[in-house]
């Protein structure tokens, strides 16, 4: 059994962060991760990263942009922590040797995104998810953590107390892909979770495979809450063949949407009369699709992207990368052509309940980054708002959880007196086919509290389940499974919602639970056996897609990045709260909590949301 006093799951940017935070008050850190560091998603964000750090800029001016993108459904004390710390932090990974890119007189550039009040955007060309990662990454070689890098994680070692509140995490199993073991880690002082989003529930996505939200779902059935998971984020420019983003960059910079008939749609059909192409992400997802329904969409697809105006000087100081993914997934020249884009799922506001330094429900377990939710984001994110999160709430993550004194938290987290029970209309049965199967907090009986026994029982646990996998010789492989689901997720739970479409989607992942009972590895081997990784994720999808639907039905209005067709208003006397759900003993369990929209000095107002 390895030991740690912090182990971060996850090599991402939130995860460095957290551990480089945690190894600086002196924890003994490491990362374990089912990809090397530098691999992971992270680095593929293109945009940049929000900070007020000019003359005419402030904090309070990115904490109501930021509001008022998430439709009002932030939390104030989370949103506010994230734009008063996030000068300092670009500030920090400049002194690290970030090669943010500059204006002529050396000051670090900034640039107009969707939605801000401001050119508040920090970036390094086209690549700033790519330097983020290795900037990072240097510091944590530098720092001496340690990185198991290909290992998966597939379930926290927790108490076995009956409610929640009353658990406490202690390490995590994790299958070693290069030998095929599994083997337990046991955390001294507490476990981050960094894992990134869940984009693989969807079949056309931005994120890699590789993001099949394992966080989200290990914690959820460890017993904490799910928070507004049915807040999916559609970036408005994906490359149709293959998801791939196209940066709000490009947008940021001057790039123009078309559709089929040469019309500048954002303004000349009134989606956004003031900001055009720069209205926030969900209102120009919808635009583009609202186009391509009514019959205006190029190949009754997607609509164009234009940037050739820029000049080629331009673009290729500050979007070169852009051009490579277009003529490499599309063949499509950008300096003298428009670029085919459309709407893809792209990112998660919901994800783990935590509060602004990072802590669940569950003594010693942390979250941080896409996974998470404090909640910064509310009904919708904007863009260039992600990686300030990863590095705000990685640092507070792991300062916290390596024991440093911090302000007590604003946000509470669990089922507390101020949650009130909800309900959804399932058509089917949610949760667990057998409701004891999925349970890591075994029967309740809080009998079982040495750190070292709850790690070892955990191990033992996932060795019978991998075993059980790799014994079976015939039923269903989990690739059938996960792409009837992705179809059933991508037609039904997408920009567009609607009752019969959200139950639909209810009954498919119904039958995939069934389905996944009868579930086998075809390989049999035990080293880089990557059909056992997915077919293990492919559980974890499942789980997801259900939260996600689940939120999604029970949410009985329009605000920010969910849309029903049978609730076209938003409905601020009755759904100013969040949608939470809670593993219980196997049956996903519906509550409220209020929205909180005291700041410091302030109460953001909720008003109608235009651009």
């Amino acid at each position: 059994m390895h030991e740690h006093d912090v182990i971060v799951v996850g090599g991402g940017g939130a995860g460095l962060r957290a551990a480089i935070a945690a190894s600086e008050e002196g924890a003994d850190t490491a990362i374990v991760s089912k990809l090397h560091p530098v691999r992971s998603h992270t680095g593929a964000a293109e945009g940049g990263i929000n900070a007020a750090l000019r003359e005419g800029d402030s904090w309070q001016d990115h904490a109501y942009d930021t509001m008022k993108g998430s439709d009002f459904l932030g939390d104030a004390p989370a949103i506010e922590t994230l734009v008063k710390d996030a000068p300092e932090e670009v500030i920090n990974l400049e002194h690290w040797g970030m090669p943010f890119s500059r204006e002529d007189d050396g000051r670090v550039s900034q640039r107009p995104f969707g939605g801000l009040s401001f050119p508040r955007t920090t970036y390094a060309g086209a690549e700033t998810g790519h330097h983020l990662l290795h900037t990072m990454y240097q510091q944590a070689m530098k720092h001496g953590i340690q990185v198991y890098d290909e290992w998966h994680v597939s379930e926290l070692a927790v108490t076995d107390h009956e409610d929640p509140s009353d658990r406490r995490c202690h390490g995590i199993v994790a299958y070693d892909v290069k030998t095929g073991t599994v083997e337990g880690f046991k955390a001294n002082r507490g476990v981050i979770l960094a894992t990134g989003g869940p984009g693989q529930v969807y079949e056309h996505t931005t994120n890699a495979v590789s993001n099949t939200g394992d966080g989200y779902a290990m914690a959820y059935r460890a017993g904490v809450p799910l928070e507004d998971m049915e807040f999916v984020q559609f970036h408005p420019t994906t490359l149709p063949s293959t998801g791939v983003l196209i940066s709000e960059g490009v947008r940021g910079e001057g790039g123009i949407l078309y559709n089929e008939k040469g019309e500048r749609f954002m303004f000349e059909h009134g989606y956004a009369n003031n900001e055009g192409e720069l209205a926030s992400r969900d209102v120009v997802a919808r635009a583009e699709l609202t186009e391509v329904n009514q019959g205006r969409g190029v190949e009754d697809e997607y609509v164009h992207l234009d940037m050739r105006h820029l000049g080629e000087e331009r673009i290729l100081d500050r979007l070169e990368n852009i051009l490579h993914l277009a003529e490499d997934f599309e063949g499509v020249d950008g300096l003298v052509e428009p670029m085919p884009v459309k709407p893809g799922q792209h990112y998660e506001m919901g994800g783990i309940e935590t509060d602004e330094n990072g802590e669940t429900c569950i003594e010693g377990l942390y979250a941080a980054g896409e996974c998470a939710c404090v909640s910064v984001h509310g009904s919708n994110r904007l863009g260039g708002n992600a990686l300030p999160e990863l590095i705000v709430f990685g640092k507070r993550a792991g300062h916290h959880a390596a024991g440093k004194d911090m302000k007590e938290a604003e946000i509470t987290t669990g089922y507390t007196d101020e949650c009130e029970p909800g309900d959804v209309d399932s058509p089917v049965e949610p949760g667990a086919v057998d409701t004891k199967s999925g349970d890591v907090a075994a029967d309740g009986s809080g009998e079982l509290t040495d750190p070292q026994a709850v790690v070892e029982r955990t191990v033992e646990h996932e060795r019978d389940r991998v075993q059980t996998f790799l014994d079976k010789d015939e039923g269903v492989q989990h690739a059938a499974i996960r792409e009837d689901l992705q179809d059933s997720m991508t037609a039904n739970v997408n920009v567009f919602r609607n009752e019969e479409g959200l139950k639909t989607a209810l009954e498919d992942i119904r039958e995939a639970r069934e389905r996944y009972q009868d579930v086998y590895v075809d390989d049999p081997s035990r080293t880089f056996n990557t059909d056992l990784l997915h077919t293990m994720e492919t559980r974890n999808l499942i789980d997801l897609a259900e939260a996600i639907t689940l939120g999604a039905l029970a949410r009985e209005e329009f605000r920010g990045a969910h849309w029903r067709q049978e609730y076209q208003e938003r409905r601020d006397d009755e759904w100013l709260k969040h949608t939470l759900l809670r593993w219980n003993d196997g049956t996903p369990e519906l509550f409220y909590k209020p929205v909180i929209l005291e700041g410091e000095n302030k109460t953001y107002e909720p008003t109608v949301r235009s651009y």
